[in-house]
């Protein structure tokens, strides 16, 4: 419905209604949420297009967010369906999904009016008007199964309350009002029913390319499996292809979800298995299970992988996954990450992803190569570290041993840690020069992994080397955390998607275990023998004897920082690249890249110094 009037606003209310009018929906408010408002603003049409992004915010479908990009205009619009009449509803982001310290909207009653606001919350979650309103709302309306929203903000409003929308990971806040406030500053988050999302907002737009004439699908998906009531569980499925699968190239994949399940499925991956074993067993139960067979460790190779949001992954037109085929195993593993945090019980689920394939070989193969760290306990994290931060090298001797002389293109990438990483970055250095971004997520989360289309190509070079960087938080951790293959250990690792595929699969780095021998006979020296140094204890024994101090804490940070290091500059096969690869220097970067600064909008957000009534035709439908 238009407004009558058009006003640049803080908050819109609605005028009031008679006495009775009043008091009949003050009595019902709880239930009932009676908004039908258009607040007409500056610039405030709707977008041009459709939203081609949604997710279910939170587990029991109550909310759902759609959105779509104006990279022209650096604008997101979001749309926000509320499915039931409720008092209100909090939306909005914050650092790492915290409610504290958020940049939010809010759309509440009082009982009498309705209002909007942007707004943040505190250290203590109590929420405040915003002087500078950069959240603009275009529209607020039944529907027939409750509210929808639609409103819009820049990515970047240089408003120190407001979050930085960047390619990285956003951690989405929500919140459910069921009864009425008489004031924004009357509600705190930690009286509602609240919870988090994360997605990626600046999605790459990649244009759909036409599927060849041969096209066919293939479906890897859990066999019905009842969803277990824990928080979460990762489910692996083992399949197999058909026989005699001749040799094929995957150009495109996407996600299958059970319908009602769809705030249950967080992320799935297909990873095939090591061809070296001929047989893998059937397995069908949680990843973690001590029935799980060994064989199922060396199922590692990715082919697909999907997080909540993503939509349907296309591979450039030159290139294609090849699977199938002589020398290729033809086991399967589907891996499947239910989050679960209201324990519905008795949930069957029959996710999975369907992989597009085509026996017309493209020009390239696409190829899978690791970065990072190597899975070794020589590199760990002290405990109560808010920030620490390990390095992994691929360096310009292995890619000018290992890469063809034209290079390689990288198009997608798949950062990865276990629990403590809180950043990624990967930066490819050229004659001693950062010279660009590979990836980077200012704030990833283990809990959100999935392969992201880069927005530029990158093309590395012999001779070229590929440093990433991770960081972690062991606030809540009592002993070092080391690197490895458990959940509790440690990786750090950017799983880069590039054409031509060579024979080079592992390029990774760690510090070299005599030097870091040489940190623990110097710690003991300083702490009066305490730290165990015999041959016969391992790593994490030592590790775990080091008391953590801030002078021993500053010498592993400098072990890192200065140490030689061993590469491990791998084939397929295990097997590394022709070279010495132990006791190798450090790469030498003489200039490294700045951190960019967020380029301030021109245009001047509302400032909010008291509340605009919209007056508009409204009324029950």
């Amino acid at each position: 419905m238009p407004a009558h009037r058009t006003h640049q606003h803080c908050w819109s209310s609605l005028p009031s209604p008679s006495v009775r009018e009043a008091a009949s929906m003050y009595s019902t408010a709880v239930a009932i949420f009676l908004v039908i408002l258009v607040a007409a603003l500056q610039s405030s049409e709707p977008p041009e297009h459709p939203f081609p992004y949604h997710i279910p915010l939170d587990p029991d479908g109550i909310l759902e967010l759609s959105w779509n990009i104006s990279y022209d205009q650096e604008i997101i619009h979001f749309q926000l369906e509320v499915r039931g009449l409720r008092a209100g509803v909090l939306f909005g982001m914050s650092d790492r999904g915290e409610m504290e310290n958020a940049d939010l909207i809010i759309l509440w009653t009082d009982g009498n009016r309705s209002y909007f606001a942007d707004a943040w919350s505190d250290q203590k979650g109590q929420l405040h008007l915003d002087a500078q309103q950069d959240y603009q709302l275009l529209q607020v309306q039944r529907t027939p199964d409750g509210l929808s929203l639609l409103f819009k903000r820049p990515f970047v409003t240089c408003d120190p309350k407001d979050y930085l929308i960047e390619d990285d990971t956003v951690h989405l806040v929500y919140g459910i009002l069921e009864g009425p406030f008489q004031s924004l500053e009357a509600i705190n988050t930690s009286g509602l029913h609240t919870g988090l999302q994360r997605v990626q907002l600046l999605r790459t737009e990649v244009p759909t390319p036409d599927m060849p004439a041969d096209v066919q699908t293939m479906e890897i998906r859990t066999a019905n499996v009842v969803i277990p009531d824990n928080e979460t569980t990762y489910w692996c499925y083992v399949t197999k292809l058909p026989t005699n699968f001749s040799r094929h190239h995957i150009i495109m994949y996407e996600a299958i979800v059970t319908e009602g399940n769809e705030a249950l499925v967080h992320h799935m991956e297909v990873f095939q298995c090591a061809s070296e074993f001929k047989t893998i067993p059937s397995f069908n139960a949680p990843c973690d299970s001590k029935m799980k067979p060994n064989q199922l460790n060396y199922c590692r190779h990715v082919l697909a992988a999907w997080a909540l949001g993503a939509k349907a992954f296309y591979y450039p037109e030159e290139a294609g996954v090849a699977f199938g085929g002589p020398n290729s195993s033809p086991y399967l593993r589907l891996e499947v990450h239910y989050h679960n945090p209201r324990h519905i019980h008795g949930r069957h689920d029959s996710s999975g992803i369907r992989l597009y394939y085509t026996a017309t070989l493209r020009k390239y193969n696409a190829g899978i190569m690791e970065l990072g760290l190597v899975y070794t306990p020589v590199m760990a994290i002290p405990p109560q570290e808010t920030a620490f931060v390990l390095t992994g090298y691929c360096t310009d001797e292995c890619t000018r041993v290992a890469l063809p002389n034209t290079g390689i293109r990288i198009f997608a990438s798949q950062l990865h840690t276990h629990l403590t990483g809180r950043k990624v970055i990967t930066v490819l250095a050229r004659g001693g020069q950062e010279s660009e971004i590979v990836n980077r997520d200012n704030h990833y989360s283990p809990f959100f992994q999935d392969i992201r289309m880069l927005k530029k190509v990158v093309s590395v070079l012999p001779g070229d080397v590929l440093i990433t960087s991770c960081t972690y938080n062991t606030e809540g951790r009592k002993l070092a955390t080391v690197g490895g293959f458990g959940i509790l250990e440690e990786m750090c690792v950017n799983y880069i998607h590039y054409y031509p595929q060579t024979d080079l699969e592992l390029c990774k780095s760690a510090v070299n275990d005599h030097y870091l021998q040489k940190y623990f006979d110097q710690v003991n020296s300083f702490s009066n023998g305490e730290v165990c140094t015999c041959p016969q204890a391992s790593v994490p024994e030592r590790f775990s004897s080091v008391p953590w101090n801030s002078y021993n804490r500053e010498m592993l940070k400098a072990l890192y920082r200065f140490a030689p290091i061993s590469m491990h500059c791998n084939k397929t096969s295990a097997i590394s690249f022709q070279g010495e690869w132990n006791l190798k220097p450090l790469p030498e970067i003489t200039s490294t890249l700045k951190e960019p600064t967020p380029n301030c909008p021109t245009h001047q957000a509302v400032s909010c110094t008291n509340s605009t009534t919209v007056s508009i035709h409204w009324g029950r439908d």
